[in-house]
């Protein structure tokens, strides 16, 4: 949703920006050459990064590229002695390097080593999540992340499963969920293992903790005038952040404006473009008096 991101942001405008989840790099090279005058990068994925600093090229003089997590936004802009910002964006979206890059775990689609860390530099994989957590907590946790209403059975079938040998596949984990839920002859709308491999992507890699305060310090940051769009991909996540805008604004804690009622989606032709694309929802806010 570049369009929507460039129409929102206006970084014809000018001024300091900050891409909380710069990924490959897409949307930031796009702000810098509508005009963007530096441009703050964070990601927790040092091999994006690589990636977004040989996409960026001649354009690096105004941007900054930082392996970190976007929550330490607050501590990262301070060292670097900016108060206020002209704009930002959050696409929690995994990137094509994440999906289609071999060996992150992240996919069903081949049968590769189960990480799914989006930072490989630090942190349990996924095998180990599934190795050492019991099965209540599985359970529950397919359950809150991936609202997976067979999430009991998936956890009772990784844990036999285990018994036999550890899991430390992603082909191998697709095949013992497929198996733990029922298909009573239909076919599946989206592949079973989806859910499940949602659910433990979120947990292991802490996507949902401390969302909302993150979304309150960028909005803090806000020049007035300036905005903030925020791209979320799963109902969760899209709940967090409608509710947290939402009450923000009301409540007046901090000055912000609420500008999508309704989140914007993509058009058909871009869902044609990019099927990825087809469960986003974009919302903006902007800095208010």
């Amino acid at each position: 949703m570049v369009d929507e991101v460039l129409l929102h942001l206006r970084p014809q405008r000018g001024g300091v920006f900050v891409d909380c989840t710069v990924g490959t790099g897409g949307h930031a090279r796009r702000l810098l050459e509508a005009g963007a005058s530096r441009l703050i990068g964070i990601d927790r994925d040092s091999e994006a990064l690589e990636i977004a600093a040989n996409q960026l090229g001649h354009l690096t003089d105004r941007a900054e590229l930082i392996h970190a997590n976007f929550r330490d936004l607050s501590q990262l802009l301070d060292e670097r002695g900016i108060t206020h910002i002209d704009g930002a964006l959050a696409d929690f979206g995994l990137s094509s390097l994440q999906l289609e890059a071999p060996g992150r775990g992240f996919s069903f689609r081949r049968d590769e080593p189960l990480d799914m860390r989006m930072d490989r530099t630090s942190g349990s994989t996924a095998a180990n999540l599934l190795a050492q957590e019991s099965e209540v907590s599985l359970a529950n946790l397919i359950y809150e992340f991936g609202e997976e209403r067979y999430a009991r059975r998936v956890a009772r079938a990784i844990v036999r499963a285990r018994e036999v040998a550890p899991v430390r596949t992603t082909g191998e984990l697709a095949a013992i969920i497929r198996r733990a839920i029922p298909s009573r002859g239909r076919r599946w709308r989206i592949d079973p293992a989806t859910r499940t491999f949602q659910a433990l992507r979120i947990w292991l890699n802490q996507e949902l903790d401390q969302l909302d305060a993150f979304i309150s310090t960028v909005g803090r940051r806000l020049r007035i005038g300036a905005r903030f769009v925020i791209i979320s991909f799963h109902s969760l996540e899209d709940r967090i952040v409608k509710h947290t805008v939402r009450g923000l604004a009301k409540t007046g804690e901090v000055a912000l404006r609420v500008l999508t009622r309704k989140p914007i989606v993509p058009s058909e032709a871009e869902v044609a473009r990019n099927p990825r694309a087809r469960s986003a929802k974009l919302r903006v806010v902007e800095g208010h008096v």
